[in-house]
């Protein structure tokens, strides 16, 4: 079963996390380094968990029959971004709640399209989402993050399937993958106005490093008769290049990657290949069953 892992890149050296019967995935650090959100379905349906970032002390923060999936921390450490489809009206939203008890639950969109995988802005002012309210595509928005005001649309039509949203640490720019079968790319536009669009290359789950650097991402680039799984890779985050391999899986897919903040190098949190959007795989996260 898929399961949430950390990885040294410059070693390879993978260390389990969590280990149950169900799917864990959609890691995601806290700014501190301490410890780790990620949802898990050890419950019978998708819910939010905290631990540290050893594996202990593992504490659930949702408690519903939705799916609550994607969490992202605020920067000070105080909240956690999420998408869930708990409200009647059966579409996936954006919600905040405080990250030490799930408590203060706040809705922040409502569309007749799902709002999902939010990031959260450097400064703690922003997050960025993946949307699909609006007819035939789904695009990268970015709203303010105390209430779901000043709703901003960064991606044009271009984009038919835009996710994972990734901040550059200054705040300045945002890394994207377009899920467009047949073409998933990883792209980098400027968070202000989405203006500068640039393919950076193939591959899906964009992760920036600390450093702003560096961007982990993941493909099946060398799928062949040996490697038939998904790949950890990092590129140079200004134009692609110095494309580098990090894992060698023999028997493993690698997906939902957060560079982590306690490293100076990608914490490539690998899972293996499932579900990660949300109405294919409660939503279409399934889709992540990767690309090129």
């Amino acid at each position: 079963m898929d399961e949430i892992y950390v990885m040294d890149p410059d070693s390879g050296e993978q260390t389990q996390l969590t280990d149950n019967d169900a799917l864990d995935e959609s890691p995601n650090w806290s700014p501190d380094g301490e410890k780790i959100a990620f949802t898990s379905y050890r419950d019978g349906n998708s819910e939010i968990y905290v631990m540290n970032a050893d594996g202990t002390e593992e504490t659930r923060l949702t408690n519903n029959d939705a799916s609550d999936a994607d969490p992202s921390w605020s920067p000070d450490g105080e909240k956690i971004a999420f998408s869930s489809d708990r409200d009647e009206d059966g579409n996936t939203e954006i919600y905040v709640m405080n990250a030490d008890n799930g408590s203060d639950l706040t809705r922040l969109t409502d569309s007749d399209g799902d709002d999902i995988s939010p990031s959260w802005s450097p400064d703690g002012e922003k997050i960025a989402f993946a949307s699909e309210r609006d007819v035939g595509d789904r695009g990268i928005y970015v709203m303010n993050a105390d209430d779901g005001s000043d709703l901003t649309r960064l991606t044009d039509s271009d984009i038919e399937f835009g996710l994972d949203p990734s901040w550059s640490p200054d705040g300045e720019k945002i890394t994207f993958s377009d899920r467009d079968v047949g073409d998933r790319g990883i792209y980098v536009m400027n968070a202000d106005d989405g203006s500068d669009v640039t393919r950076l290359t193939d591959g899906v789950d964009p992760s920036w490093s600390p450093d702003g650097e560096k961007i982990a991402f993941t493909s099946i680039r060398d799928l062949d008769d040996q490697t038939e799984h998904t790949v950890i890779y990092s590129m140079d985050a200004d134009d692609g290049s110095d494309v580098t391999r990090l894992t060698d899986p023999p028997n493993a897919d690698y997906y939902d990657l957060d560079w982590g903040t306690n490293t100076s190098t990608p914490d490539g949190d690998d899972h293996k290949d499932k579900k990660h959007d949300h109405k294919d795989k409660k939503h279409d996260h399934k889709d992540k069953k990767h690309d090129q």
